[in-house]
């Protein structure tokens, strides 16, 4: 934890997570990634301590300029400086590069209680393959490290993992957004007040298989949605028509429907569903039972009585997962299952019980909906927060905790 860190005097090397979205202009659209680090930031600061900032900003290297070179006026780090010092109240210095003689002097002159923020690590090859060269080059930089980066949780990277071998345990710590975003996911998946319900969407089982596997071991009941729901209804004998399915998981969506029985948890997959006869936002729409759907229509939606069923299920709920959209939410005619489900999950959070929103598409949603702030905890990492609940191990977390 942060607060066993003596930090007064200290420089403490933070790796954040701002890849931030931003416009043509190089103006920031969604600042949510670094508003997230800003507890921490202000702890080291109110605390004596002179904050240095590593970061990624998009992937530079696999979006190199005609000539081979990279972009750096598209991902430079220096876009943030202005704002990021609006949103601390402090001056933010700027090194045009994350190690070697520029980094170590701008580190070397950072003046106490002021920021330093770091030029993007994936500039240098070394961090996305986890370069133990790049990993001391950038702990020679402090004295403490700290990460508060969930988002890249998951990745071997220099910044993220190995870095933090070069510091003793009572050297380095979790920040307060990693901190957070892990007692939740321990919470909803390991000390769970129940009935648990875990809701899962999306498009394809395939990106969801080990997740589903993991929860059938976990919940007390688990609904299923989005267009991955079509490929359990072929499986179990049904008519989707034109629906996305994965006909070579056929096989698989039967175990898992066969696991979920011998473990008594009690499964929905939608009823009926909203059917269009294109994917398009103005196309025909009709519902129908999800297993009748017709030849030449697909199911973008989950129906009104499956949208009923949901919501009951997600109401008895004592603690509540959901990861992965009900249907094509981005189009108002198939947003309904999402609403839905948002608003049955703020209602029962409401009432009570603790709702995690891990990740991805869904945090999306419940943003779009205006429901983030009725919902108990929204993740920030989308890939990480996957990792973690089908019960893997974060290189990230692990560095830290030794």
């Amino acid at each position: 934890m942060m607060n066993q860190l003596s930090i007064a005097g200290k420089k403490v090397l933070v790796r954040v997570d701002f890849n931030v979205p931003m416009n043509a202009q190089h103006e920031i659209t969604d600042d949510t990634r670094i508003r997230g680090a800003l507890p921490t930031v202000a702890y080291i600061l109110a605390h004596g301590g002179s904050p240095i900032l590593m970061s990624h900003l998009g992937r530079p290297l696999k979006q190199r300029l005609a000539d081979g070179s990279i972009d750096t006026s598209r991902f430079t780090l220096r876009h943030l400086v202005d704002h990021l010092s609006a949103l601390t109240g402090v001056p933010v210095h700027f090194a045009t590069d994350c190690i070697g003689p520029a980094a170590e002097k701008a580190a070397a002159q950072l003046p106490s209680g002021e920021i330093l923020l770091l030029e993007n690590t994936r500039f240098h090859e070394g961090e996305e393959k986890g370069d133990p060269a790049m990993a001391a080059a950038l702990a020679s930089l402090g004295d403490l490290y700290v990460n508060d980066a969930f988002g890249t949780a998951h990745r071997a990277h220099a910044s993220t993992a190995l870095i933090a071998s070069h510091f003793a345990p009572d050297h380095r710590a979790f920040g307060f957004l990693m901190d957070a975003e892990l007692t939740n996911a321990y919470r909803t998946m390991d000390h769970p007040e129940r009935p648990l319900v875990a809701i899962v969407g999306g498009a394809k089982v395939s990106d969801k298989i080990l997740l589903l596997d993991h929860l059938l071991d976990k919940v007390d009941g688990l609904i299923i949605g989005g267009g991955m729901a079509y490929t359990f209804i072929a499986a179990q004998g049904g008519e989707i028509g034109n629906s996305l399915v994965e006909s070579d998981r056929l096989e698989l969506a039967r175990q898992l429907l066969a696991k979920a029985k011998r473990r008594h948890v009690q499964l929905l997959l939608p009823s009926d569903s909203v059917i269009a006869d294109a994917f398009a936002a103005d196309a025909q729409t009709q519902v129908v039972p999800s297993g009748e759907i017709p030849t030449g229509w697909m199911g973008l939606d989950i129906g009104p009585e499956a949208r009923a069923a949901f919501s009951g299920l997600i109401m008895e709920a004592k603690t509540i997962l959901w990861n992965g959209p009900m249907g094509v939410f981005e189009m108002p005619a198939f947003a309904k299952g999402t609403l839905q489900v948002a608003t049955a999950l703020a209602d029962a959070t409401a009432h009570g019980a603790f709702s995690l929103v891990g990740g991805g598409d869904s945090v999306t949603a419940v943003n779009q909906m205006g429901l983030a702030d009725q919902v108990s905890f929204v993740s920030t990492g989308g890939g990480a927060m996957l990792e973690l609940l089908e019960g893997k191990v974060l290189p990230g977390v692990a560095a830290i905790k030794g």
